[in-house]
């Protein structure tokens, strides 16, 4: 039986709104057992520090009254086997994959959560969640050794979903386009999040969260809506 305990989230940001700002009921409920969350910089959005990147998420944690510690504060493995929760930010996903395999960290946090540890993702942090990083929208600006993410759920995620706009004069590709050139080369299911949108996953059971549908892909066959709620039956 399943211990995993993950709150995936699209995005950290809504429109209008500060960081997780949309969040703060979800997070306390979530961490509800947690006094200190320990945060993974390492996607360092925009190239800053893991510093200055830590004290966003302390900032941002802190009305929900939730404690943060950066796991660079110290051994990063023996802050991982001591974490009570892990939170791993966004930012670019090939930096925080590179980084999370040349510290040896995949396994640690992959057997903690496995065994009951809560793991939050945003972003690229929700992306690591996934058999797989390759369905993220980042440059690979840097690269790691493997694709392999944490394998915490057993399909892949695209963040940040966007729809077709029909009025846009853009000619590039839509992301709908880009996962079914994922799906030339890959099996796994791929699940778009609006923004917004989040997963809570307890155990067996996936709640699609938030005020928007989820897209559905899986390949050979149509894209699905999927509606807010439990999902566990579409993901089979």
């Amino acid at each position: 039986m399943s211990q995993r305990q993950l709150l995936l989230v699209s995005t950290s940001k809504i429109h209008g709104q500060g960081y997780m700002e949309y969040l703060h009921d979800e997070l306390r409920d979530f961490f509800r057992h947690v006094s200190v969350v320990t945060f993974i910089p390492f996607a360092r959005p925009g190239g800053i520090s893991h510093d200055e990147y830590t004290q966003i998420a302390k900032d941002g944690f802190a009305p929900a009254g939730i404690k943060v510690k950066g796991v660079h504060e110290g051994d990063y493995l023996e802050n991982i086997n001591n974490a009570e929760a892990v939170f791993v930010g966004g930012g670019n996903t090939f930096v925080l994959t590179k980084t999370m395999h040349e510290h040896g960290l995949l396994a640690a946090i992959r057997a903690r959560v496995n065994n009951g540890m809560p793991y939050m993702g945003s972003s690229a942090g929700t992306n690591l969640a996934g058999l797989t990083v390759g369905t993220t929208n980042d440059m690979p600006i840097v690269w790691p050794p493997s694709l392999e993410a944490l394998q915490l759920i057993d399909f892949n995620i695209n963040p940040h979903y966007l729809d077709p706009d029909p009025g846009s004069k853009h000619m590039g590709e839509t992301r709908e386009t880009r996962i079914k050139e994922f799906h030339h080369y890959n099996d796994q299911h791929v699940l778009g999040l609006r923004e917004g949108s989040w997963l809570n996953i307890q155990g067996e059971e996936i709640n699609l969260k938030g005020t928007h549908h989820a897209r559905l892909f899986k390949k050979g066959q149509t894209p699905e809506e999927i509606a807010p709620g439990k999902i566990n039956d579409f993901l089979l």
